[in-house]
C-alpha cells in the first residue's frame, strides 16, 4: 500500500484551441485540456457535479470529443496527430485507436424558433467569451424537492413569472423549455448552465488549459499556491477550496518558472519563453517590472532571493546567469558554455547560488566576489542538468536532477557527488528536499511519476503514478512541511500528504514520548536505519512556544504538531471547533475561523456581521434600485381601475397575472393577513416548482422553515440548509400565526432543534462522500456532536487526527478515542513499531485483553517475547501456560484461549476455542456478541504457527468462522459493499477445505438473499447509539481520479476508483476502503492465506 496519499486535485480548465472540446450525454459532461479529458458525473444524492475520470492517451492536442448517441458509455476524441480515441467511460480505457483519421471543420449549431427573428432569450454569463457550447438534448434528472403544492393545474415554465404563464407580455411570448448547457470560455473556465433556472449547476471559474511547469507556494500563507503554465499566465489557487482567486494578465507566451518575493510583499516573478521576465503585484492585479537583459531567449527559471529581496536570478538559453537588483540594474552575469535550465540560491549563504547546465554540469557561483568563475564544477551527470536544490537543513549539501534519469547528491564542503538516485526511467524534472526531515527528498520526472527518497542510503521510499504526464514542478510550504504540490503536462494540480512517511513522529508526540524522540539535529537525523526526526524551523519554534507555557500543554502540543502534518482541507478548522467545545474565549479564535463549518452558537453572529460589512459595501458602490420590466398596458390600466375602486383583492390578481408579483403582495395585507399569506404561498411553490432562488426570502417571510430547509437539502444547498434551521433554532425566523404550532413552545423549541442537527448531519455525508471526513467531523462537532465527529474521522481513517481530538475533548470522546487507539495499534503491530502499538494500548484504561492480543501476535524470539510481556505487565511464556491449563481446569474458557495464546504453544487455543465456538452455533440461542471476542482474540494467533501443515483443519475452521461472523458484523455496521465478498469467501472456504463446522453453503446462500432482500426495501439508518461503529469507510483520495495501473478489484471485477489496497500475493487488489471495512470485522485476508491484513 502506497504511503503517499493524494489528498487532493485541482482540475485543468478547458482548452481555447479548438472548437468541439465538450460534449455531454445523461448526466455526465465532458471537457478537454490540451492533452487530457475531464468527465464530471452528477452525484444524484447531492445534485453535485463531481469529478470521475481523466482520459490522457492522447499525445498531441485534442481537437474534438463527441458522445454516442446511442450508447452513453461511449465517447470518440480526435487529436492533431490525426488520432482517433473510442473510450468507454464507464470503465475508464480506449476501446478502440484509429489512426490517420483526418479532423473536418464543424460549423456552430444555433437553436432558434422559427417564428422570431431574434433569440428566445440572452445570458449574459461572464465577461470573457464563450469558446465552446453543447447543449444537452434532455434535461437532467435531479432530486426532487420534497414539498406540497397547495395550487391546482398551474401551469409553469421555466421562466414563467406568474401564475397563469404572462402570455401578452412580447419578451414573455416564448420560453425556454428546461435546458442545460456545457459553456466553455476563453480564459479556460467550464460551467453547466441551466437556462430554464438562469444559474449554474457547475461552474469552475478558470483554469490552465495547457502543461504546468511550475508551482509554488505563498511565502508568508500555505494556502496560497501559485502555478505557472504554458498557456502565458499565472494562477494563484485557495488550496482549501481548490479554488483560482487571481490570475495573471496573460499574454506572455510560456511562462516557465515563477518565483515569490519573500513575505508578505505580495509580488510574484515570472519567466517566458519570448518576453524575458517580469514582476506581477498580486494585490495592484498588473505587472509592474519587466527584465529584458536575455533578449529574445527563454527563461527557464527565475528566484528571488528570500535572504536578500532586492535581488533576483534567471537562468536562460543564451547560456548567461543574470543577477540583477529589482529595480533591473545588473549585479553578476555567469557565462555558460551552454543553455542553463535552473538556479537555486543556498538557503544558508546569501552569496552562494548553484545552477544546471546543458552542458551535463552543475555549477555554484558566489556572488561576494567580483570573479565570475564558478567556485565549484560539479560533474558527473550523462545528459544536461535540469533543476538544482540546496538542502534547507544540511548545509553545503545540494541535489540535481537530469535528463539521464538520475537525481545526485553534492556535498559541497566534500566536493564529492555522495549518493546516486537510481529510478527515474526518464529526464528528472522536479525536486524538492523536506524542510523538516533533512534526509527526504522528492523528484519529479517525465515518466509520469514523482519518487520519495532516503538519501542516506538511496532507497525509494515511495512511488506515486496518479499523473498523467510529464511532472514538472514540487513545492511545499514550510510551515506545513508535509503537503506536497505537484503539476505536471497532463495540467493538473495535485496535493499529495506525506505524513504517513513519519508515522512513528506521530505516535510520539501521541503517547507524549520525550523531546530527543520527536526534535533532533541533523547529524543524528541523517544516521542510516534511525526513525525520523524533526530538525526544522517550524518544529523548533513549537518546542519553543511550548517551553513558555505551563497549562494546557499537552493540548496545544497535539494542536499545533498535527495543524504541521495535516493537509489543508479542515484540519484548523477542526481544531477551532474543539477550543470552542472546551471554552475558549471567542475573542482567540482566528480571522479564518468564520470562513468555515462554525459552531452554531456562532453561525447566526458571524454571518450577521458578514452581511452588514456586505450591505455597506453595496450601498456605497451600487446606489439606484433595478428597473420594473415592460408590462400590458390594457390589463395595467384594469388594475389602476381596480386599486382606486378600493378593490385591492382583483389589483392584486391581475398584478399576478401581469408578474409584478411584488406590487401584489405589497398592498395585500390591504385585504387581510391570511390573504396576504396565502398569495405569499403561492408565490413560493411557483418559484420552488421552477428552482428558483427567489423563493427563499418568501419563504422566510411565511416562516416555513421545513420547506425552506427541504428546497435548500433537495438542492445540495447544505450550507445555505445549515444556516436557515440555526436561524430558525435562535428565533430569527418565526412561523406564521395561521400554522399550526405544538402547544408547547418547547415542543417547538425541540423540533427546532432536531432540524439544525439533522442538516448538519446531511452537511457531513456530503462533505464524508466527496472524501473530505475531516469537514464532516467540524459539521458533527458544530452542533456539538462529539461522537458522531469521532465517527467520521475514524471511518476516514485519519486515526492519528481523531486520537489527538479526542484526547483533548476528553470524558465525552472517551469510548470513540479508546476504538481509536486500538486500530492504531493494529496499525502499528509491525516492525519496527512494536513497542510504539503498546504504549497506544497503555493510553486505554481496561487494556488487559487488548495488550494481551499485542503480545500473543508478537513473533519474536523466546527471550524478545518475555521482554514484550514485562513490559506489558503479563507473565511469562511459561506462566502463562501453567495458567491456561489452572484455568481449563477451573472451566474460565476465554482466560485458557488467552493464555494459551500467550504461551510457547499457542495452537493449543485454538482447539478449546474452535470447538466452544462450534456447540455454540450448534445451538440457537448464540448472538454474534456471544461468539465475536473469542473469536477475535484467537485471530492474533502468531502467523508463523497458524500457517503450520498440522493446523491445516483448524486453520480452515478459523478462518470460515472469522468470514462468516465477519458478514454478520458487516450486515451490523453497515459496509454493503464487503457483505457479499465475506459470504462468498465463507462459501468457497466451506467448498474446497476438509472441515465440520455447523455452517452449510445453502444456509449462507439464503441469508445474503434475505439481507438483499432487505436493503432494497429498508433505508432506516443507524441508531445513535451504534453510529460509533456503523457507515462505510471512505478515505480521503477516494473520489480523485489516478491514471496509475488499472487494478480490478478480486471482490466486484470492477476497476478500483481511489487508493487501492494489495494482497498478499502482490496482484491480487481490493479498494482501500474495502480493505478498512473487511480488517474491522474480520482480519484474515480474503486469499486465505491465514495471513493478517494492515490496511490501517
Amino acid at each position: 500500500m502506497a504511503k503517499v496519499k493524494q489528498v487532493g486535485l485541482l482540475a485543468a480548465g478547458c482548452q481555447p484551441w479548438n472548437k468541439d472540446v465538450c460534449a455531454a450525454s445523461g448526466d455526465r459532461f465532458a471537457y478537454c485540456a490540451t492533452l487530457a479529458i475531464y468527465i464530471y458525473q452528477l452525484d444524484q444524492q447531492y445534485n453535485e457535479y463531481k469529478l470521475r475520470s481523466i482520459m490522457s492517451e492522447h499525445k498531441k492536442t485534442i481537437t474534438a470529443i463527441s458522445w454516442c448517441s446511442d450508447n452513453p458509455d461511449l465517447f470518440a476524441s480526435a487529436s492533431a496527430d490525426n488520432l482517433l480515441i473510442v473510450w468507454n467511460v464507464a470503465e475508464q480505457k480506449a476501446v478502440a485507436r484509429l489512426d490517420n483519421t483526418k479532423d473536418s471543420q464543424v460549423g456552430v449549431l444555433r437553436v432558434w424558433n422559427v417564428s422570431r427573428s431574434t433569440p428566445l432569450d440572452s445570458f449574459k454569463l461572464k465577461k470573457t467569451g464563450f469558446h465552446a457550447l453543447h447543449v444537452l438534448n434532455s434535461p437532467l434528472n435531479k432530486k426532487a424537492p420534497s414539498f406540497s403544492s397547495n395550487s391546482k393545474s398551474q401551469h409553469t415554465s421555466s421562466t414563467s413569472e406568474a401564475v397563469p404563464p404572462p402570455t401578452l407580455s412580447q419578451n414573455r411570448s416564448f420560453s425556454l423549455p428546461p435546458g442545460h448547457a456545457v459553456c466553455c470560455f476563453m480564459d479556460g473556465g467550464v460551467g453547466l448552465y441551466d437556462m430554464g433556472a438562469k444559474k449554474w449547476d457547475f461552474l469552475r471559474d478558470l483554469g490552465h488549459v495547457e502543461t504546468i511547469f511550475d508551482c509554488k507556494f505563498k511565502p508568508d500563507d500555505p494556502n496560497l499556491l501559485a502555478t505557472a503554465s504554458f498557456d502565458g499566465t499565472i494562477k494563484i489557487w485557495d488550496t482549501n477550496t481548490l479554488t483560482a482567486v487571481n490570475t495573471s494578465p496573460g499574454n506572455e507566451g510560456v511562462v516557465y518558472s515563477l518565483s515569490w518575493a519573500p513575505g508578505d510583499l505580495n509580488c510574484i516573478a515570472g519567466a517566458t519563453s519570448r518576453n524575458g521576465a517580469f514582476i506581477w503585484d498580486v494585490r495592484k492585479e498588473k505587472i509592474i517590472t519587466r527584465f529584458n537583459e536575455h533578449g529574445k531567449n527563454g527563461i527557464f527559471c527565475i528566484s528571488w532571493s528570500h535572504k536578500d529581496s532586492k535581488r533576483i536570478a534567471t537562468c536562460s538559453g543564451d547560456g548567461f546567469c543574470i543577477i540583477r537588483t529589482i529595480d533591473g540594474k545588473i549585479l553578476h552575469k555567469y557565462k555558460h558554455p551552454a543553455a542553463v535550465f535552473g538556479c537555486d540560491w543556498s538557503q544558508n549563504n546569501k552569496d552562494m547560488i548553484a545552477t544546471g547546465c546543458e552542458d551535463k554540469n552543475v555549477r555554484v557561483y558566489y556572488l561576494a566576489t567580483s570573479s565570475d568563475q564558478p567556485l565549484k564544477v560539479f560533474t558527473g551527470h550523462l545528459a544536461k542538468v535540469f533543476h538544482v536544490r540546496w538542502s534547507p537543513l544540511r548545509e553545503g549539501i545540494l541535489c540535481s536532477g537530469s535528463d539521464d534519469g538520475t537525481v545526485r547528491i553534492w556535498d559541497y564542503t566534500q566536493d564529492a557527488c555522495i549518493n546516486v538516485l537510481i529510478g527515474h526511467t526518464a529526464p528528472v524534472r522536479g525536486l524538492m528536499w523536506n524542510t523538516e526531515v533533512p534526509y527526504l527528498l522528492i523528484s519529479g520526472s517525465w515518466d509520469y511519476t514523482i519518487r520519495v527518497w532516503d538519501t542516506r542510503d538511496g532507497t525509494c521510499l515511495d512511488t506515486t503514478y496518479d499523473h498523467g504526464a510529464d511532472v514538472y514542478g514540487l513545492t511545499c510550504h514550510q510551515s506545513r512541511p508535509f503537503t506536497m504540490a505537484s503539476c505536471s503536462r497532463d495540467s493538473t494540480v495535485r496535493l499529495w500528504s506525506l505524513t504517513p512517511l513519519i508515522s512513528s513522529l506521530l505516535l510520539n508526540i501521541l503517547t507524549d514520548q520525550p523531546w530527543e524522540k520527536i526534535i533532533g539535529n541533523t547529524d543524528t537525523a541523517m544516521v542510516p536505519g534511525s526513525p525520523p526526526l524533526l530538525c526544522g524551523k517550524v518544529s523548533r519554534d513549537i518546542k519553543q512556544e511550548l517551553d513558555k507555557l505551563s497549562l494546557d500543554i499537552r493540548a496545544k502540543r497535539l494542536r499545533w504538531f498535527f495543524e504541521c502534518f495535516s493537509p489543508p482541507g479542515g484540519s484548523s478548522n477542526l481544531w477551532d471547533l474543539v477550543s470552542v467545545i472546551n471554552g475558549q474565549d471567542d475573542s482567540l479564535l482566528p480571522a479564518s475561523y468564520s470562513k468555515g463549518v462554525m459552531h452554531m452558537k456562532h453561525l447566526l453572529k458571524f454571518k450577521t456581521s458578514e452581511a452588514q460589512e456586505l450591505t455597506i459595501v453595496k450601498m456605497c458602490k451600487f446606489g439606484g434600485g433595478i428597473g420594473a420590466p415592460s408590462k400590458e398596458e390594457r390589463l395595467k390600466e384594469a388594475a389602476d381601475i381596480h386599486l382606486r375602486l378600493g378593490q385591492i383583492q382583483r389589483y392584486c390578481e391581475l398584478m399576478v397575472e401581469l408578474g409584478q408579483w411584488e406590487k401584489a403582495l405589497s398592498v395585500a395585507p390591504g385585504v387581510s393577513m391570511k390573504y396576504w399569506k396565502k398569495l405569499m404561498q403561492r408565490r413560493v411553490d411557483q418559484l420552488m416548482a421552477e428552482d428558483n432562488d427567489d423563493a427563499i426570502p418568501y419563504c422566510i417571510a411565511t416562516g416555513d422553515t421545513k420547506k425552506l430547509v427541504t428546497f435548500f437539502t433537495g438542492r445540495g444547498q447544505l450550507l445555505e440548509a445549515l444556516l436557515i434551521a440555526q436561524g430558525a433554532c435562535e428565533g430569527n425566523i418565526r412561523a406564521p400565526q395561521t400554522d399550526v404550532l405544538p402547544s408547547h413552545p418547547v415542543t417547538f423549541d425541540i423540533f427546532l432543534s432536531s432540524l439544525l442537527h439533522k442538516v448538519c448531519q446531511e452537511l457531513a455525508e456530503w462533505y464524508f462522500q466527496d472524501g473530505c471526513s475531516v469537514l464532516a467531523a467540524c459539521c458533527h462537532l458544530a452542533v456539538d456532536n462529539i461522537k458522531v465527529s469521532m465517527c467520521s474521522l475514524i471511518r476516514g481513517n485519519e486515526l492519528e487526527l481523531a486520537a489527538c481530538v479526542g484526547i483533548v475533548l476528553g470524558e465525552a470522546a472517551n469510548q470513540s478515542t479508546e476504538y481509536c487507539l486500538e486500530l492504531l495499534a493494529r496499525k502499528y503491530m509491525t516492525t519496527p513499531t512494536w513497542y510504539l502499538s503498546a504504549d497506544l494500548l497503555q493510553m486505554i484504561p481496561d487494556n488487559c485483553i487488548l495488550l494481551a492480543k499485542l503480545c500473543a501476535y508478537y513473533p519474536g524470539s523466546a527471550a524478545e517475547i518475555n521482554q514484550l510481556h514485562e513490559r506489558c505487565g503479563l507473565p511469562s511464556l511459561e506462566e502463562c501456560k501453567a495458567l491456561a491449563e489452572e484455568a481449563v481446569c477451573e472451566g474460565d474458557l476465554f482466560s485458557a484461549v488467552q493464555f494459551h495464546l500467550l504461551s510457547s504453544e499457542p495452537e493449543n487455543a485454538l482447539r478449546i476455542g474452535i470447538d466452544h465456538i462450534k456447540e455454540q452455533l450448534s445451538g440457537s440461542d448464540w448472538t454474534v456478541d456471544s461468539v465475536q471476542p473469542i473469536l477475535d482474540l484467537m485471530s492474533y494467533i502468531r502467523t508463523d504457527r497458524l500457517v503450520m501443515v498440522k493446523l491445516t483443519e483448524a486453520r480452515s475452521e478459523l478462518l470460515i468462522l472469522c468470514g462468516y461472523i465477519g458478514g454478520l458484523l458487516a450486515i451490523r455496521r453497515q459496509y454493503s459493499s464487503i457483505v457479499p465478498a465475506l459470504y462468498e469467501y465463507t462459501s468457497q472456504l466451506l467448498k474446497r477445505r476438509e472441515v465440520c463446522v455447523p455452517l452449510k453453503i445453502e444456509q449462507l446462500s439464503v441469508e445474503l438473499d434475505a439481507w438483499r432482500a432487505s436493503t432494497q426495501t429498508n433505508s432506516n439508518p443507524p441508531s445513535e447509539s451504534a453510529l460509533v461503529l456503523c457507515g462505510a469507510d471512505y478515505v480521503t483520495g477516494s473520489n480523485l481520479p489516478s491514471h496509475s495501473d488499472v487494478q480490478l478489484s478480486c471482490f466486484t471485477g470492477q476497476r478500483i476508483q481511489g487508493p487501492l489496497f494489495l494482497l498478499e500475493d502482490g496482484k491480487s487488489a481490493i479498494s482501500h476502503n474495502d480493505a478498512l471495512m473487511w480488517a474491522k470485522v474480520n482480519p484474515f485476508s480474503p486469499l486465505g492465506t491465514g495471513v493478517r491484513i494492515n490496511p490501517f
